[in-house]
């Protein structure tokens, strides 16, 4: 049996396991240690699997995840979360669906510290959901803001997603992460567009305007200033060029935790940010030590360089072979965790697509995107399935109502950064000139 024979009957394997909802890294695990033993023999297989292990755990660049999820860990149990959001209320609670939109402004403001899709639901869905339930909200509007707010740290710095992309394809971190600080923000400027014109055309979504005054609002703003300090402070370091990513990571985590004590932060409280980034930190390296193998057996397997052959010889404008993929990338987010679908399919679609002409990180920032739309489609829509975690008193099908119209803008988002490519490349090119 040919190399590619194999290969395919992997990846078939592959797809079986995770429809008997095997998880993802045990399954890539398997299909990638059995099929490297096929092509290679055991000895080969055991000598892959030790090696792959070790690499990801000496890996320099991976130990900027579990900083950046420390710092939103410890954001969360101090409070500054809250007072992101109070703060961002007072500004935006006079528009009618003001607090869904500050829950937007909120997920992106906790989002530029967690870089944790998850960790920002489940933050701004503990502190946003009871108070537009208090409100009298619609469950659509209320849980769809939360988790679509959510998916905003996929593209915020410090993203984890685009760190782990930019290891996979071999490019800078940097680069990625200030190439996502443009389109987070028109992505959190489109979902407040779409709030609006939902409660205009819908008024029974959100109830009356609330006002605030001028000076209510300003006495809001110091309690963003922890956040906005430790997000100046990631910026500077990586754009000055004084510091690499991992350490401005940990940089930012030690000044997010001395706040954190400052502001009365419990042992307890500690305690329970560190396991619970611990717990989080293993299920990403789990989930990439897995891929890793996978993507050696299908390199092995020569699948790689024959589906990039395959995307070059066809007769179609470049434009619509990328759409083609970013399409089967949202039929694939049904199915498939975001980390786990980004490391399967990125030693396959990378080198077709650069091999095409794009830049790549501008694909970078498109993939995060269709990452961020998995990450509320279902049926596994992980973010739908968080809020409705926090408010099980409201029905998982409300959710995921919810969430339909911001699909459809997303849909948009990654159209506009489709026709407009510099919205993506202007801060990294920006970064190049500088140096």
């Amino acid at each position: 049996m040919s190399a590619t024979a194999i290969g395919f009957i992997g990846l078939i394997a592959l797809f079986v396991l995770m429809f008997l909802r095997v998880p993802v890294a045990m399954a890539m695990l398997v299909v990638g240690f059995f099929g490297t033993a096929a092509m290679n023999g055991y000895s080969a297989a055991l000598s892959t699997l030790g090696s792959e292990a070790f690499e990801i755990s000496v890996t320099l660049p991976l130990t900027v995840i579990p900083l950046f999820v420390l710092m939103g860990n410890l954001a969360g149990v101090s409070g500054m979360s809250r007072d992101l959001f109070n703060a961002a209320y007072c500004w935006v609670g006079h528009w009618r669906g003001g607090l869904a939109s500050a829950t937007i402004a909120g997920c992106a403001g906790f989002a530029a510290l967690s870089g944790s899709s998850i960790a920002s639901a489940v933050t701004m869905g503990r502190v946003a959901l009871p108070e537009m339930k208090r409100f009298k909200y619609g469950d659509s509007l209320a849980t769809g803001a939360v988790a679509a707010g959510g998916t905003l740290a996929s593209l915020i710095p410090p993203s984890g997603i685009l760190v782990i992309y930019a290891i996979i394809v071999e490019e800078s971190v940097a680069k990625l992460l200030l190439a996502g600080f443009i389109p987070s923000i028109i992505s959190a400027l489109i979902y407040a567009l779409l709030i609006s014109g939902r409660v205009v055309v819908n008024p029974k979504l959100a109830p009356a305007r609330e006002s605030f005054s001028w000076t209510q609002r300003f006495k809001s703003v110091p309690g963003t200033t922890p956040i906005i300090a430790v997000v100046v402070i990631i910026f500077s370091a990586i754009y000055g060029g004084w510091a690499t990513p991992t350490e401005a990571g940990a940089l930012g985590a030690f000044v997010v935790l001395v706040i954190a004590l400052v502001r009365g932060m419990k042992m307890k409280q500690l305690k329970n940010a560190l396991f619970e980034t611990a717990m989080l930190t293993v299920m990403i390296f789990s989930i990439v030590w897995g891929v890793l193998l996978f993507v050696r057996f299908l390199g092995f397997a020569g699948l790689p360089d024959a589906f990039a052959e395959y995307i070059a010889s066809l007769d179609m404008p470049p434009v619509m072979i990328v759409i083609m993929i970013l399409i089967g990338y949202t039929v694939l987010g049904m199915f498939m965790d975001a980390i786990g679908m980004l490391l399967l399919t990125l030693p396959v679609v990378y080198p077709a697509v650069i091999g095409l002409g794009y830049d790549p990180i501008w694909f970078g920032i498109i993939v995060v995107k269709m990452v961020e739309i998995c990450l509320i489609t279902p049926p596994i829509g992980l973010n739908c399935y968080v809020v409705n975690g926090v408010r099980p008193d409201i029905p998982l099908e409300d959710v995921f109502k919810g969430i339909a119209p911001f699909f459809i803008a997303d849909v948009i988002t990654v159209g506009v950064f489709i026709a407009w490519p510099e919205t993506i490349t202007f801060l990294p090119d920006l970064m190049v000139a500088n140096r």
